[in-house]
């Protein structure tokens, strides 16, 4: 390969956390970053991942709602390594509603969704900025969500999380380009997690939700690799405050037909 182009998507000897890296999405990411040359760390609220241990990447106990455990991480790391590099903001729950909730439940299961999905990034992201810019600039990527542009029923705090860290992300990266920290989403559609269990294995659900794919195939967690190479690399360093659909044409279809056909 041209040593240009290694160079440029090159994350050798960066230091990168993923949030929610226990299992699912973060997980994925996390393993792709450690592959790509990064020392990093996955965290979890789990004492311990669902993953065999790989070359550069590390696991740390952290729930990532308590601002004081994220600030911890991104200290040590900092007075461990000199430097920190990356966020991953992949942490993310989702309490859909049930016919049978009371205002209470419901208003407790929103409050829930906002304090993981939305305050929580952007604790994380005010924790790790000023060690971002101590190390000379970052890049922050969160996970949002289709969910993050159209409504789906019967959730609707997670629609508003996604949605508000959507537009947070732009905010935030008008706010840290001043230390060179660019901020990024990347919205992911069905992917085939434990969060998306129930839905994968349900015949009907899982062919209605294929349907709406322009790519005739849910999502795997490796498929936002890609992306979060990109985002995290010098590759995109004129990219700031921008969403990646990683959606196989979800948000791009016009017409649920079925693939392949006219």
């Amino acid at each position: 390969m041209n040593s240009y182009i290694e160079q440029l998507f090159s994350l050798q000897d960066r230091v990168a956390i993923v949030t929610g890296a226990s299992r699912g999405i973060g997980a994925g990411i996390a393993k792709g970053l450690a592959q790509a040359g990064a020392k990093t760390y996955g965290t979890g609220r789990s004492e311990k991942p669902e993953w065999e241990s790989i070359e550069n990447l590390h696991y740390k106990r952290c729930d990532v709602s308590k601002a004081q455990e994220i600030l911890k991480l991104c200290q040590e790391l900092y007075e461990e390594h000199g430097r920190l590099d990356i966020l991953v903001n992949a942490a993310g729950i989702t309490l859909p509603l049930k016919d049978t909730d009371t205002l209470e439940e419901r208003l407790t299961n929103f409050d829930r969704t906002i304090e993981v999905d939305l305050r929580a990034p952007y604790a994380g992201s005010m924790a790790a900025a000023p060690y971002m810019a101590k190390s000379g600039g970052g890049s922050i990527i969160n996970i949002t969500s289709i969910n993050s542009i159209v409504g789906f029923p019967g959730n609707p705090g997670y629609v508003a999380a996604k949605g508000g860290l959507r537009l947070m992300t732009k905010g935030l990266a008008m706010d840290l380009i001043k230390d060179n920290i660019r901020v990024n989403n990347i919205a992911p559609g069905y992917i085939e997690t434990s969060m998306t269990k129930a839905s994968f294995s349900n015949p009907e659900t899982y062919e209605q939700r294929l349907r709406h794919m322009i790519v005739p195939r849910w999502g795997q967690p490796e498929d936002l690799v890609g992306a979060t190479i990109y985002l995290a690399s010098d590759a995109s360093a004129y990219v700031t405050g921008q969403d990646i659909f990683v959606d196989g044409g979800w948000t791009a279809k016009g017409m649920i037909v079925t693939p392949y056909s006219s």
